[in-house]
């Protein structure tokens, strides 16, 4: 009556099993550590881990342990004034290419992470970090779109021959002076007409030698813009970030035109806002052909329509003023192999305007060479323009297009990486840093893991006097279930915070609520005269509806918690959510199992231990 068959043993104690192996990493803590990244996430080359060791040993500083996982290099260290000390030294070693953070590493052993075991990723409020809040420059992006208009504009009415005098910004609109009223209208129509165009509200201007046209953007049109830059900002921001290794980010907007960076783990400030607060973009723009870059230089003479730049190996690269695409008007780019050469490409992808004005661009210029230029403000006012590509154009393409002649799949991933992370739609300005200390993280992980142990205790108690021998494997399944808990947080990657931790306490008493009803359920078969054996089956049975439909309920309101939370209550949801499953599993099958250990190979028992 009371016995499972062997195979659901098996699988009740492989499940605790793979629970208590994923739940160890949480017991070896974390090292100091130096995460060396390359500053724009390139792949760091061989020969840089030497480098670092050499530096490291003759400043006689003993490193713990050296990893490299994908595009970084980790060292591990005894003591935070080693971390500190080895910072200092590789900072000197690399110079500005690299960026180097300290970080606190999992000291797990290395067959635990071979089986993929981590710990739990502790929120900002428990390992410390640093928060920022940023200030999006909208006026900025408005100025941006404005000057896309008059390039637009100029370009439009270059291919249909229309002269004109000038087109230029005026205040928060355009100007477009004009010969006569017969080009005024022509002019008028593209405006119209023109999908590049959209979103100006125009006006004709009387002057006394010319036929002007005045435009300004449209409010709405304005405030679409301004929404757009700020996600295209989050986004850019999140792919920053991850790209360099800084785990768990939170990345959100915070009024209409502010955004919250919070980095959980990054210990130094400095390098947190060289990650975050250096602007960077993308331009593509054609070269120019019929001048030599390498005259220019030695010269000093650049031509009026062009400007002089320098690729990443320091080489000049002449090209033109006129900005064929930017990088906010890219979507997405990704790297492969070209399927008939089997050489590396980078695949890109543009927004509507964007396809139309590099569609416009290469129909006139196949043949020509066209480049990619990475700009990047840095903290304090300085300004980096290279020239990370360039490419001849085909044949003329639009939306979707393939960068190829790259040397190597290497340099495709790095080029589709600046193309994917560079781009901010617009200027960002830190007005508020906090940093939040590891000693204060520590003060409260301690209090959280104090509250779960004195609730844990006190749980414990109760139920040993209170019902006895069930009690204990009541208490049994408590211990099971919070490490249980514990090993999916861990495996899932999840963000404990301090409401996280709130979350488990009250799992704790919500795991002993099922077996308390079940407890309570038997005691009443057995006052109904029933047996022992038919008690327990029945109190089981009997009581599952109940605790089904609770659960299922508190199950409900967590989803809806973490649908529509943010933040913190996103992370008290999800603990609560994974404490409903474990504690069904272990209060219903995990007692029971016991339970039929202890009492189902008897044949005849005279009392039950409730």
């Amino acid at each position: 009556m009371n016995q499972y068959p062997a195979w659901k043993y098996m699988l009740i104690g492989l499940i605790l099993l793979v629970g208590v192996v994923y739940a160890l990493p949480n017991l070896f803590g974390e090292d100091p550590a130096l995460q060396v990244t390359s500053a724009r996430g390139f792949a760091v080359p061989p020969t840089l881990e030497t480098s670092i060791s050499d530096a490291l040993t003759a400043e006689k500083i003993s490193i713990k342990g050296q990893e490299q996982a994908g595009n970084r290099l980790l060292y591990r260290f005894e003591s935070a004034a080693d971390q500190i000390q080895a910072a200092e030294v590789v900072k000197r070693t690399l110079g500005e290419q690299y960026v180097v953070a300290l970080n606190l590493a999992p000291a797990t052993p290395s067959w635990l992470r071979a089986l993929g075991g981590k710990p739990m990723t502790l929120g900002l409020d428990l390992q410390g970090g640093v928060h920022f809040l940023m200030q999006v420059d909208m006026d900025t992006a408005r100025s941006q779109q404005l000057d896309r208009f008059v390039d637009d504009l100029r370009a439009s009415l270059r291919s249909e021959s229309i002269r004109y005098v000038s087109v230029r910004r005026e205040g928060n609109g355009l100007v477009a002076l004009l010969r006569s009223s017969e080009d005024r209208e022509q002019a008028l129509d593209i405006l119209r007409r023109d999908q590049s165009l959209q979103g100006l509200d125009v006006e004709t201007l009387e002057t006394e030698e010319y036929f002007g046209i005045g435009a300004k953007g449209q409010e709405a049109q304005l405030q679409e813009l301004q929404q757009t830059a700020i996600k295209q900002n989050i986004t850019t921001l999140r792919n920053r970030v991850n790209e360099i290794g800084v785990a768990e980010p939170i990345i959100q907007q915070q009024g209409a035109d502010r955004v919250v960076v919070q980095l959980p783990g990054v210990q130094d400030t400095v390098e947190a806002k060289k990650i975050i607060g250096a602007t960077a973009t993308l331009e593509y723009r054609a070269v120019d052909e019929q001048n030599d870059a390498f005259t220019a230089a030695q010269t000093g003479r650049v031509p009026p329509e062009s400007r002089l730049y320098t690729d990443m190996n320091g080489q000049p690269v002449l090209l033109k003023k006129r900005l064929i695409v930017s990088g906010d008007q890219l979507i997405g780019a990704s790297s492969g192999f070209d399927q008939q050469t089997g050489q590396p490409q980078v695949s890109v992808t543009l927004d509507g305007v964007g396809a139309k004005r590099m569609l416009d661009f290469t129909r006139d210029n196949v043949g020509n060479r066209m480049a990619v230029v990475y700009i990047e403000q840095k903290p304090g006012g300085r300004k980096i323009e290279e020239v990370i590509s360039v490419a001849v154009v085909r044949e003329p393409f639009g939306k979707r297009f393939q960068t190829t002649g790259l040397d190597s799949m290497s340099e495709a991933s790095q080029l589709a990486l600046l193309l994917r992370a560079g781009a901010l739609a617009a200027p960002m300005e830190i007005v508020e840093e906090r940093t939040v200390g590891p000693s204060l993280g520590k003060d409260n992980v301690e209090q959280g893991f104090k509250s779960v142990v004195i609730g844990f205790v006190l749980v414990l108690i109760f139920m040993a006097i209170y019902y006895r021998v069930f009690g204990l494997v009541a208490d049994l399944a408590l211990f099971a279930n919070l490490v249980m808990l514990v090993s999916l947080l861990s495996m899932l990657g999840a963000t404990l915070t301090m409401p996280g931790i709130a979350g488990i306490v009250l799992t704790v008493g919500m795991a002993v609520d099922a077996n308390v009803l079940i407890f309570e359920r038997i005691r009443e078969e057995l006052r109904s005269g029933n047996t022992p054996q038919a008690s327990i089956r029945s109190g089981y049975d009997k009581a599952f509806s109940t605790i089904a439909d609770a659960n299922i309920t508190t199950l409900i309101a967590a989803f809806v918690l973490f649908l529509f939370g943010t933040g913190p209550i996103k992370g008290f949801a999800v603990t609560l959510s994974l404490g409903i499953v474990t504690s069904m599993f272990t209060a219903i099958m995990g007692t029971r199992a016991v339970i039929n250990l202890i009492y189902g190979g008897r044949k005849r028992v005279a009392k039950l231990a409730i």
